[in-house]
Formats: structure tokens, sequence, C-alpha cells
């Protein structure tokens, strides 16, 4: 439990190898080096370490020294020991301790009320007399700490190391079980399973943790009541702070009626869920909402909510955040709620794909809410998985099993994965795994031969995953309050604000009429991709068949063959792999074929406008000077990018940015519209969205 005082604490949520979807993190366990008196005294290479027994004269540089070391003493000889007293005085404060074995003295008599009914239990206490008295010195102004009495002799049997740990002395949680046995006992793990769970996390045989199931028991008994009130206080701070999130939305809304929000409240008109949209968010969505993805993989710690990152990518391949939201849970009704409130955002428009994690209640709202959207689970999600999912049934054998899943995710056909995925599973013996039965219930999201041809916009590249995961972590760690994910996405749903690269000449590398007459329409980023298929065209051969259709193949048959189908009399042209209906970018194999007819350039219907030039959220329209060269544009894009791209580093950079730029160029508007109108054709500049100054 996350006390109130300490900072917001996020988890970004991964499923244990319990098995339990409520139970995401997964704690080691590790040796706490500050409590190593705790600890037995063992030598890994070799047998038990020797130890000098204490003796009066010996000296320590303070008592808590010479208790970790009487209690290193006292295990590794079978008992364990206690502090019994100690003396105080105005010149030295504390200047004597007695530390004594755990069964000295006796268990003082209790005096049983009248028709009180008592256990008689047996008080473990025998009188044994040994003992360690410790005596504070100051030498040259160092204190320093002697033994004065000590006594090494006990009147009962002293324990062998194997009876010794479970000394109630010995029997330690530490801090990262504390924190796994809390979290194991919150989703409803009964005590003898939260053990079972910990000796498999640690790879040990039942009964050799260093706690008892008891331990555990008293453990969360002890911390219930600290729980509650823990839990009282952070709902507390929570209903504030969404209370304060509510009120922040409210003011946006009033200075921009672009703006859209929507929250539900429980029956005690609490915050409960809460879903937000910037204007630009929305401008952005009209133009590149085909594809989205949902995030949802941060949970807040201390606030007991999920944080929901709808995002996209724009035609310069930069990351789009298109709305936000908080949920109460990851139930199918709260995941539901947000869709609904997401599309009422935008109007209504649906998504062609999106894209999500593997956690089944988003499964079951994406099927209830965007029927028609074609539902993908990445495989940037789907992987990192399979070893918390399969490690510890596989053991040694788990490498090799990756390796086979992983091929299995790029086959070519269903026939094919499906024959493979079952000798998979009975070679490994997974027949009755959950999440295999899980897995393949969901191969038409995730596997490749099932996905393919399913339009992603370029979305399934490792580099944009990484700048989602850069783009979430630094939202999510750089706020400490609910309002500042509402200002901060603020900022990151301006497009006029987002960082691009600076623009560059776009170099030709084949010399081709049609790879020219990309570079004049599409971005740099699309142009990029279509450039290197260019050049991969050059290895393959095209062999035009009876009916018309062509066979494509690399020279070496790295690949095999595709067949591509040209129909000049609609320039349309299908290849077999598909690419051009995942990412909206003609593949190799289809500019081999357009090459072998003589076409000197692209398909217009080839050529998304999502991929063009004239899609960018902010750029000029309509014709151009032929007296204004490209250099203006370009010089005068780069500035303005590299200016926006430092003022979001800050809001106080942000701030002044647009409070200077709107008052220098609403003074150059004026100057100019001063001007004599020379030139008969005049640039048009526009601005989206409009209405900016």
């Amino acid at each position: 439990m996350v006390s109130v005082q300490s900072k917001t604490v996020w988890m970004k949520r991964q499923q244990c190898p319990c098995g339990d979807w409520k139970c995401f993190i997964t704690y080691e366990g590790e040796i706490d080096e500050n409590n190593l008196g705790s600890q037995s005294i063992k030598n890994d290479s070799g047998p038990t370490e020797t130890m000098v027994a204490p003796y009066v004269g010996m000296v320590f540089k303070s008592d808590d020294e010479a208790f970790e070391y009487y209690g290193n003493f006292a295990r590794k000889n079978g008992f364990s020991i206690r502090k019994e007293r100690s003396r105080l005085s105005p010149q030295l404060g504390v200047y004597k301790r007695d530390f004594v074995c755990y069964r000295s003295g006796f268990a003082p008599a209790r005096k049983k009320q009248t028709g009180e009914h008592q256990r008689d239990r047996k008080s473990v206490r025998c009188g044994c007399d040994a003992k360690m008295y410790l005596s504070k010195e100051v030498v040259d102004g160092v204190s320093q700490w002697s033994v004065v009495q000590f006594s090494n002799v006990h009147n009962h049997e002293l324990l062998e190391d194997d009876q010794v740990r479970l000394l109630p002395a010995y029997r330690k949680i530490h801090e990262a079980d504390q924190e796994r046995i809390l979290l194991l006992s919150k989703a409803g793990f009964p005590i003898h399973r939260i053990v079972k769970v910990l000796e498999l996390e640690k790879g040990i045989q039942g009964g050799q943790l260093s706690f008892l199931e008891r331990d555990v028991r008293n453990f969360i008994q002890n911390r219930k009541k600290v729980v509650q009130e823990n839990d009282a206080l952070l709902t507390e701070k929570r209903e504030s702070e969404t209370v304060d999130l509510l009120e922040a939305c409210r003011a946006n809304k009033e200075a921009d009626p672009y703006f859209v929000y929507d929250v539900t409240v429980d029956e005690n008109d609490k915050v409960e869920n809460i879903a937000w949209a910037f204007g630009d968010s929305v401008h952005a969505y009209d133009m590149f909402g085909d594809v989205i993805y949902f995030d949802s993989t941060y949970r807040s710690m201390t606030y007991g909510m999920l944080f929901g990152a709808w995002v996209g990518i724009s035609n310069h391949g930069k990351l789009l955040v298109f709305g936000c939201a908080f949920l109460q849970d990851e139930t199918p009704r709260s995941y539901a709620w947000s869709f609904q409130a997401f599309l009422r955002f935008m109007e209504g428009k649906y998504p062609k794909t999106i894209i999500t994690d593997v956690d089944p209640g988003l499964r079951e709202a994406v099927r209830s809410e965007l029927p028609n959207t074609k539902h993908v689970i990445s495989l940037y999600n789907i992987l990192p998985r399979t070893s918390s999912w399969f490690s510890l049934p596989l053991g040694p054998r788990f490498p090799e099993f990756k390796f086979e899943f992983e091929e299995l995710c790029h086959l070519e056909s269903t026939d094919e994965f499906e024959f493979r995925w079952n000798q998979m599973v009975s070679h490994f013996g997974l027949n009755s795994d959950k999440h295999i039965a899980l897995l393949f219930s969901l191969r038409a999201c995730w596997a490749l031969p099932y996905t393919r041809g399913c339009f992603l916009a370029r979305m399934d590249c490792t580099s944009y995953w990484k700048s989602i995961d850069i783009c979430l972590r630094g939202l999510i760690e750089t706020q400490t309050c609910l309002r500042g994910f509402l200002e901060q996405t603020g900022i990151l749903s301006n497009h006029k604000m987002q960082s691009h690269d600076e623009v560059q000449y776009m170099h030709l590398k084949t010399c081709l009429p049609i790879e020219d007459h990309a570079r004049s329409v599409l971005t740099p980023f699309a142009f990029n991709g279509i450039q290197q298929e260019m050049v991969l065209a050059m290895q393959y051969a095209a062999s035009e068949m009876a009916n018309g259709s062509y066979l494509v193949r690399h020279f070496k048959k790295v690949d095999g063959e595709r067949l591509v189908i040209w129909i000049p009399e609609d320039e349309q042209i299908h290849c077999s792999c598909k690419e051009f209906e995942s990412t909206g970018i003609l593949c190799r194999h289809a500019l081999r074929v357009l090459l072998f007819k003589n076409c000197f350039q692209l398909p217009s219907k080839y050529l998304l406008n999502r991929w063009r030039q004239e899609s960018s959220l902010f750029c000029y329209s309509g014709q151009s000077n032929p007296k204004i060269k490209d250099d203006w544009y370009q010089e005068f894009n780069s500035l303005t990018e590299t200016l926006f791209s430092e003022a979001i580093l800050t809001r106080e950079r942000s701030d002044f940015v647009h409070r200077e730029l709107t008052k220098e160029l609403r003074r150059l508007i004026s100057q100019v519209r001063e001007m004599p109108a020379v030139d008969e054709v005049v640039l048009n500049v526009t601005l989206s969205p409009p209405n900016v100054l």
C-alpha cells in the first residue's frame, strides 16, 4: 500500500505467472541487506562460516552493530535473542544495553477474570541465563560499546539450522514479498494460494520460504487496519483530484468550444469515469483517424484508476493524441463507455482499424461498440508476455518455444498456421494451458495470416511503438496530479506544437520518373517508404502470364513468388502480398510491374490522401506562386517547427511563444496588407484550425 504522503505511483500492467487477469505486477524476492542479522550465516561455496563468539572486552561502534553481531551468532548456534533492559543518563543518554536469549526469564502469571475462559498457553521462557551485556564509553570524544558480561550457557535444547529459521525472530517477510502478498490478497487469493504463488515465483520447494503461512495471515490481519485507513485517505484524495479535473474540463470548454469531454458518476454522485479530447485532436482525427491505438497499459497504484489514450499516426509518421480517459476499472463496461464517449467526440466517425492490448475486456468492448472496425492485437504487446506466461511451465524448453511461436506469427496461410499451431501445442504439452487457449481464440486479431491486408498505416513498426512508450511514460512520470494530465495532453494534442523532422531535400535514388512523381506528392515519411520499395523492385523479375497477370520473383528467390494483377483501363494493380492494403504504400512487386509496363507516374488512387503533403495539419494549400521558390517554404517551415519543438518543452515557453508569435503575426499581416499587390497569383496561407489570430 502506498501512503498518501508519497508520490503518485503508476505501474505498467503485466500479468503475473499465477494466471489471474486481475494480478498484474510481478515482484522478485530480494535479501534485505539492512537485515543481515536475521539471515543464517552460510557460505554458498562451502561449509558454514566460523564465527568468533562474543567475549568480555569486545568493542562495537554502536549498540545496533552489537545486536546484529550477537543475532548472527545466535542464529548460527540454534537460538534467537531479544533486547531486555537499557539504562539512561543525562550525560551519555543510553549507556547500558542488555541482550538475552529468547527463552530468558519467566512469563508473568496472568490473572483470569471471573467467568473468563482462557486458553492455557505454555510459555517458551524457561529462565535461560545466556546473555550479552554492553556498556557505553567515550574514548577521545568517540563513543563505543564494550561487552561487560557474556554467557553462552543455555538450559534448553538448541535447534538445528532447518529448525532455527522457524523461530519468530527469523521469520521475516521482506518488503518485496509484503507488496506481493498485499496485491494477491486484494485480488482475492486465499492464504495458502498466496504462499504457493510465492514459492513458484522464487522457484523453491514447499515450506522453504523464510516465513510461515500463519505469518502471512498475521501480516494481512495487522495491515488491514492500516490499509483501510490509507484507502480512506486515498479515496478522499482521489475524489478531490477528480473534482478538480472535472472543473478543469469545464474551464477548457468555456475557453474552447471545440473541446469535448464526458463523465459518469456513481450512485453517490462521485466521478467514476472521465474522458476528454481537444479541438485539435478532433480535427486531426478527421484526417488521420482511419487507424487508432487504444493504450491501457498504465494504472495508478495511488488513485486506483486506469489511464487510457487514443493515439494515431500523421502523414509525417508522428504520434497523434486523439483523446484520453481515466477509468474506474478495466471491465468491459468501462471500456465500452470509453469507446462510446470517444465516438461522440469524433462525431460518430468509426475507425477502419483499432489496435489494443490483449486484455479480454477490451476484446468484448470492441466487439460490442465497434462492430464494423477491424480489431488488431499488436504483437508488440503479446511477445513480451510470453516469458511470464510460458517460461515457468516450460523451463529450459522456453527458448525453443519462443522461436517456434515467433515463426508461426509470420506464416503466409491460415491453414498452415493452424496445422503448425497444433503441432507446437502438442510438442510442448500445452493442450490444457489457458494462455495458449486464449491466444488461439484471438488468433484472427494478431496472427499475420489473419491480419494480412488489414490497414495499419505503418503503425506496426518498432519505432512507432517506441515513440508511444516514450510519450506515455514521460506523461506518466512527470505528472503529480490528475489535472496535470489534462494540461499536458492539451499540449500534446496541439499539432502546431508538435516537432517534425526538419524539412530536407529528398534525394532520388533510382532517377525513375515514378520516383520523382512520388516525391512531388508524398510527405518525406511516406516517400521514404515507397522509395525503399522502388530500390528493391530493381532486384525482381516480372513474367507475364496468359491471363494478363504477372508472376514477380526475386532474382535469388528470397521470398518466393507474388501474383500481381494489372488492369490498365482502370489503372488498378493488386498484389498477393497485400502491402498496399496494409500500409497504403505500393509494394516492390506492384512497382516492378508498373515499371515493366513503362508507367512514368503512379496512379493517383495509390497515392493516398493520408500520405500526401497537402494533408499536413499545418501547411499552406492552393497554388503556389511560381516566383516564390520551394526554398522559401522549406526555410519558413523549418524555422517554425524548430520554434514549436523548443516551445513544447515547458508550459512557460509555450505561453511565451503563443503570446509573442500571435502579436508578431498580426503585425506582419497588417503590414503585408498595406503593401501593393503586384503579382497576379497570390499565395494562399491557411492555418488549421482557422481563426487562430
